[in-house]
């Protein structure tokens, strides 16, 4: 017996800037460091929050980007589901400077952008 298994998009995308970003977060880190890690916490008006913070030990089952040049985004196992094929992009203006995601599974987002919603039903 042969089990076909399904091609799935990457876990995250990251842009250009996004990889500058973690490039400067991981020089000026005061360990050292292996990265930084995506997941998801239950927060915000809508739900669910990105959450992203310095990796100095990888955790096994995480889900490893390796963007090359020694920068890698670690995504949290209990993430994937929430976050696949998404993209994260670094964002700058005169009043703010944020990671961003643009995420197709959300089904929703509060006003002020921090948190979103994915509808657990399959389409």
């Amino acid at each position: 017996m042969t089990v076909k298994t399904q091609d799935r998009p990457p876990v995250l995308k990251v842009t250009d800037a996004a990889k500058a970003r973690v490039a400067d977060l991981m020089a000026k880190s005061d360990k050292p460091v292996e990265g930084l890690r995506v997941t998801v916490k239950t927060q915000g008006c809508n739900g669910m929050k990105y959450d992203i913070q310095y990796v100095e030990e990888a955790v096994p089952l995480d889900e490893i980007i390796d963007l090359g040049d020694g920068l890698k985004i670690f995504v949290d196992p209990m993430a994937v589901m929430f976050i696949i094929g998404s993209e994260m992009d670094w964002q700058e203006s005169k009043f703010e400077s944020t990671f961003t995601f643009s995420n197709p599974n959300e089904t929703a987002r509060c006003g002020c952008g921090e948190s979103f919603s994915v509808d657990p039903k399959p389409n």
